[in-house]
């Protein structure tokens, strides 16, 4: 892949909870910034939190994802990366599915980096996108690899999941507020115990993925 200018990492956050939406991050570097941005961002670099390099935003605490999520705002700032965050809500989520949801997210993410003016780049040659698990871009990248656990492997699916991550909990956070009874801040929409009972006990509500619950009788 001689001539690749730009490489896109992705992933998404949110494909498990019973309400909220679904996100998928995508983080656009240029390959000739690959050594700096890796710096910054990979095991060992200078500037990475704890010395450590960045990694599935599963694996890390709030707190770390937070010094990620700051670092990758600068990084911004210096022109050495691009990132966009997209959400496909609950409604949507029941009426198309989680995969074409998720799949909407990613075509979307893509265009708005394109339409950013992250660079003169077009669908084609010059563009490699890295993607995690089973996810996939649209055929226009000729040059796309789905990685495996993807997350922990590649520094750019990482910052992407990362990115997904730190966005879409401040947006369950917000949330709360408008639905206190649910507790959404602490498990961000996810069917825990404490979710679940209060469902049972309050009903859904309009963030509430109803295809999810299905087999409650309230709803």
């Amino acid at each position: 892949m001689q001539n690749i200018k730009y490489m896109i990492g992705i992933d998404e956050v949110g494909r498990g909870p019973v309400a909220g939406p679904v996100a998928v991050g995508a983080v656009l570097i240029l390959k000739e910034n690959e050594k700096e941005v890796a710096k910054i961002f990979s095991a060992g670099g200078g500037s990475a939190p704890g010395g450590k390099g960045i990694k599935d935003s599963k694996k890390l605490t709030s707190k770390k994802r937070n010094e990620w999520f700051e670092k990758m705002k600068e990084a911004k700032q210096e022109k050495l990366i691009d990132y966009k965050v997209i959400f496909v809500d609950s409604e949507k989520i029941d009426k198309f599915g989680i995969v074409p949801s998720i799949q909407s997210c990613i075509n979307q993410a893509l265009k708005s980096l394109n339409s950013q003016g992250s660079g003169p780049w077009e669908f084609g040659e010059e563009c490699l996108v890295l993607l995690d698990g089973g996810l996939k871009a649209p055929e226009e990248f000729i040059n796309q690899e789905t990685i495996i656990k993807g997350d922990e492997k590649e520094m750019l699916i990482s910052m992407a999941s990362v990115m997904a991550k730190v966005t879409r909990d401040s947006v369950m956070c917000k949330l709360a507020k408008d639905y206190p009874e649910y507790g959404l801040e602490k498990h961000k929409g996810y069917g825990t115990k404490f979710h679940m009972d209060a469902i049972k006990k309050k009903g859904m509500c309009e963030i509430h993925r109803r295809s999810y619950l299905k087999n409650l009788a309230k709803f």
